[in-house]
């Protein structure tokens, strides 16, 4: 069953573009009383949402598949993955996974991994270094799939993101000076869930915090809960919900 979803107001006249894989990360601080999530402030002068609040995330990357890792993806998150359509082969699914934990070590400077016990032969390339420096591996255990929502056609950018979560205590390691005035974050807060810094994010933003805060209320994270699947169907955004 689908349910109609508001998706806020943005330009919609834009040529056909096919959506691109993406992914995002919230990480999830639950030591308090109430569970806060880290969302940074976008730059003014981009082009996607511009000075919104929004968790870090982008595109998926061509490497993201042959980056090695400290642990497998869990087979129930694998295969959470690959539900919905298009269809997300196995290799695609561990790209997701991965793409979420470079953008959030690009965007945020907070790196999710595990010291190796042996040492690691090639450094890794480009975005990866700082994992190398600091002697890790970039480590997917610990992610959890909250939702995937496809752009509407007619925007000047379309993403199929697929919406992950991680607690706070997966961040192995900080680097230091990502966050300042020219870059694509220029701010970034943990903020309790409903904080005003979150009134003024994007429909889609906000919608994703609806559901993961559903997830946050019945205890521990599982995999084996439905899965929203947000997408255009019929001249309006639609939210299935895939079942477990």
């Amino acid at each position: 069953m689908s349910d109609a979803v508001e998706v806020g107001k943005e330009a919609d006249h834009h040529p056909y573009k096919r959506p691109r894989d993406a992914a995002t990360l919230m990480l999830v601080d639950r030591s308090g009383p109430v569970p806060k999530v880290l969302v940074g402030k976008r730059h003014d002068k981009v082009v996607f949402m511009p000075g919104k609040f929004v968790f870090p995330g982008g595109s998926v990357d061509k490497t993201d598949n042959k980056i090695p890792v400290a642990a497998p993806l869990p087979p129930e998150l694998e295969a959470n993955l690959m539900k919905g359509s298009p269809k997300t082969p196995p290799s695609r699914a561990r790209s997701l996974a991965i793409a979420a934990i470079r953008e959030a070590c690009e965007e945020t400077g907070l790196c999710l991994g595990c010291k190796t016990d042996a040492p690691i032969k090639k450094a890794l390339p480009g975005p990866w270094q700082a994992f190398s420096d600091a002697g890790l591996l970039p480590d997917p255990s610990g992610l959890f799939l909250i939702a995937r929502a496809i752009t509407p056609p007619g925007r000047i950018k379309r993403f199929d993101t697929r919406f992950f979560t991680a607690d706070a205590s997966s961040i192995a390691h900080r680097v230091e000076g990502v966050i300042h005035a020219d870059a694509e974050l220029v701010e970034l807060v943990w903020v309790e869930l409903g904080s005003a810094h979150l009134a003024d994010a994007h429909a889609m933003t906000k919608n994703v915090l609806n559901q993961l805060q559903k997830r946050l209320e019945t205890g521990p994270l599982r995999h084996d809960a439905p899965l929203p699947f947000f997408h255009w169907y019929n001249g309006k955004m639609q939210l299935d919900m895939i079942p477990a």
